[in-house]
């Protein structure tokens, strides 16, 4: 009996204890995270200090130009100087916002750990870059954005913690081996808890002054005889350098970069937000610049994808086409973030699954779902007359992925009846016709050599698969990856490739981003990298920096630096 109630007692001091474990851990991290937070906000504040300081000096250097000019009687009338930022986003500043309303408040999940590599911030090269000229100069610095303290609460303050890993080499890590980060710090202010943009905020005014990628005539390279003739894969460096909340409350779809600036890029969710992103520190975290919701006015569905227009000046979602709701939703970025449905309504049942634009010059884009059909739209005098018209419903199971050839005017097609067609415009008719052995779930033509294209497929071990367009043979080679969490693939994971065309990424049920390089002869990633909780949709690269950006569903944004080994 004595020996019971002395069990009691000790349990009950137990769980005291514990409560006060938990209680002063949560006030620790609050006032960690307060640290983090107040330092930003003063180098924020030096860096507004030091602006004022430069414009008065610029000021008084113009007065004494003009008190000259005017004691040597020269006939000159007055120009006026207007100093206008070189950013392509203006935002006005015409609110503010105390220290006290922006403390930040404990949250549970806010830590994450990250391994900081000091190795690598000698070796950021720029491997993946179709420009080799000028891969021994330094970078050229980017436009700055010029960010008020505004009441909304889309900004976001991280710090990473620092410690020092050892770097990833594609040696080490062939045959699918694993590099894993761990120590992470991210810190996130009380703007976190909400994604809604304020109706008194003024949208971001884009103008798009950045490279114009998709409107320049893309060099043929042949990629083709390259693949698969290297016994070794090409030496990569990794290093995550933060993981930064995703702002969205719901499982993250979709990630895309701007076609015509490469500081901007977009994430979509299940919240039906759309978030708008502008690259920060040569590709090292993100600033949030605005959210939106998309949800559509029927049924409140959100956007299953999205694609930018090739002029950046809008993004294109697609959705559930059931029940006579709205099919393709326009975010127009110059006209306060406002969203447009189109009336047409082309789909009859299902998800659209995939939408893309079409790269040529006519501006035209193709949704695919699961109504088996295949949709070309057009447009019509105006910018939200756009009209759609079936190319052809020849799959017998959903339309998984759509992508246009940029040599030729072909609408390439995936299904889930396993089969892949190219549909030619100009005769009207499908002209390439293939089929595999499991699901087709997305297509992906390669940027430099225009007749490789990628399928990615349900075959485990076997997901990725390249073709050329000009042979009705089987595939040329095939890549993939054990899966450890699960035996099922998921269509939500998607593939990109790199730049140069000679490497694709992959995310996975399993928390690691894989990498291929189409050269190496193995069927397993030259290099795996672990730097999420849970699995991962997407890594996308960057079109100018040796940068991957991953999103995954644990609700966090990924950057990870990727050199070439010595």
């Amino acid at each position: 009996m004595w020996e019971e109630e002395a069990k009691g007692i000790r349990r009950d001091e137990e769980e005291a204890l514990l409560d006060l474990i938990e209680q002063r851990a949560k006030n620790v991290e609050k006032i960690g995270r307060a640290i983090a937070y107040y330092t930003c906000e003063l180098e924020q504040k030096e860096k507004n200090l030091e602006e004022a300081q430069q414009q008065l000096a610029r000021l008084r250097g113009q007065a004494i130009v003009a008190t000259s000019t005017s004691y040597h009687g020269n006939n000159l009338n007055a120009v006026k100087v207007e100093r206008r930022s070189m950013s392509p986003i203006h935002i006005s500043d015409d609110s503010s916002e105390s220290l006290s309303e922006c403390e930040p408040q404990p949250d549970k999940d806010n830590i994450v750990t990250l391994k900081k590599c000091s190795t690598l911030d000698k070796k950021l090269a720029r491997p993946f870059q179709k420009n080799n000229d000028d891969s021994g100069k330094p970078p050229q610095a980017k436009p700055l954005l010029i960010i008020p303290d505004m009441k909304a609460k889309g900004s976001l303050h991280l710090k990473i913690g620092q410690s020092s890993p050892t770097p990833c080499c594609s040696d080490s890590c062939a045959g699918g081996s694993v590099f894993s980060f761990r120590n992470t710090r991210i810190v996130r202010s009380k703007a976190d808890k909400s994604v809604k943009t304020p109706p008194d905020t003024r949208a971001a005014d884009i103008e798009h002054k950045g490279t114009k990628r998709k409107s320049e005539q893309i060099e043929h390279k042949e990629l083709i005889p390259l693949i698969g003739r290297s016994s070794s894969a090409s030496k990569l460096l990794c290093q995550t350098t933060s993981i930064i909340p995703s702002q969205h409350t719901r499982k993250l779809r979709n990630i895309v970069l701007c076609p015509t600036n490469d500081q901007l890029f977009a994430s979509s969710a299940l919240d039906g937000v759309v978030n708008l992103w502008q690259v920060q520190d040569r590709g090292s975290c993100a600033n949030l610049l605005s959210s939106t919701q998309c949800f559509t006015h029927k049924c409140k569905r959100w956007p299953e994808d999205v694609a930018w227009h090739p002029e950046g000046k809008s993004l294109f979602s697609v959705y559930r086409a059931d029940e006579g709701d709205s099919q393709i939703s326009i975010l127009n970025l110059n006209k306060n973030m406002q969203v447009n449905f189109l009336e047409d309504k082309p789909h009859v049942k299902g998800s659209i699954n995939n939408i893309e634009f079409m790269p040529w010059k006519e501006g035209c884009f193709v949704t695919g779902g699961c109504d088996h059909a295949v949709i070309l739209w057009t447009n019509k005098d105006g910018e939200h007359s756009w009209k759609p018209k079936e190319l052809h419903s020849q799959h017998s199971s959903a339309v998984m992925g759509v992508a246009g050839l940029q040599h030729k005017k072909v609408v390439m097609s995936a299904g889930a009846d396993k089969r892949i067609f190219g549909f030619d415009l100009p005769a009207q008719r499908i002209g390439y016709k293939h089929q595999v052995e499991s699901k087709c779930m997305s297509v992906l033509p390669n940027p430099c050599d225009l007749n490789l294209f990628m399928i990615q497929t349900g075959t485990l071990e076997k997901q990725l698969r390249l073709f050329d367009f000009r042979s009705r043979e089987a595939e040329i080679h095939t890549f993939g990856w054990k899966q450890e969490s699960s035996d099922s693939h998921s269509a939500l994971i998607n593939q990109a490739w790199s730049p140069d065309g000679l490497y694709i990424t992959s995310g996975s049920v399993d928390p690691a981003i894989h990498i291929f390089d189409i050269r190496y002869n193995s069927h397993e990633p030259c290099l795996s990298i672990r730097a999420h909780n849970r699995r991962v949709f997407r890594a996308v690269w960057h079109h100018t920096l040796p940068v991957l950006i991953s999103i995954s569903s644990d609700l966090n944004i990924g950057f990870h630096n990727i050199a070439s080994g010595a």
